[in-house]
């Protein structure tokens, strides 16, 4: 019987704070709002838009959606600046005979196939689990409960790859084994 690998998208598979900053920076300046690299590295990444945004936006529902919907538009303009994780990609390879390989991500449908469609990765994932099949964001762990449930499978024959806080922090609560990831080049 096959085991269960999950692996988080941005910042794990993939290094996508420049894809993400300069189409969230140009989303906001439609409307007149700024956001700052550093800022958006340190307290952005791997956080749903319904945290971080509300803030820059002065909480202003109808404001926060738009700038989400024009950053989804806006992803693919940047996906030349995606940085891959190639030693990851190779484990994926390595283990695809013995693992279901499942994406969970905090990211839109529409962003994650455009990111996975330009790097030729999509038809490695046995599963893949977006921010649209999800009703709550990581801390909360229910995208990797749902990978768990939709893929048979218990947290003792689970293996999840997460970098930020958040998704460590969730993917902990599954009581699944857990690979953080600090960095890759």
């Amino acid at each position: 019987m096959k085991k269960l690998a999950i692996f988080d998208m941005d910042g794990t598979l993939y290094n996508t704070n420049d894809v993400n900053y300069y189409a969230y920076k140009e989303a906001l300046a439609y409307h007149n709002l700024e956001i700052d690299y550093e800022y958006y590295c340190r307290e952005c990444n791997g956080r749903s838009y319904k945290i971080f945004i509300p803030p820059i936006a002065n909480y202003k529902e109808d404001i926060i959606e738009d700038i989400h919907n024009r950053k989804k538009e806006l992803y693919s303009k940047y996906l030349d600046k995606v940085k891959i994780n190639e030693h990851l990609f190779n484990i994926i390879e390595a283990i695809k005979q013995d693992y279901i390989i499942a994406l969970v991500t905090t990211a839109s449908k529409k962003n994650t196939y455009e990111i996975l469609e330009y790097t030729g990765k999509t038809k490695l994932f046995d599963l893949i689990l977006t921010a649209d099949d999800i009703k709550n964001p990581k801390p909360n762990p229910e995208g990797f409960l749902l990978a768990l449930e939709k893929t048979n499978q218990t947290p003792e024959n689970t293996i999840i790859f997460e970098d930020s806080e958040v998704g460590i922090e969730a993917a902990l609560k599954t009581k699944a084994t857990v690979v953080a990831i600090k960095y890759f080049s």
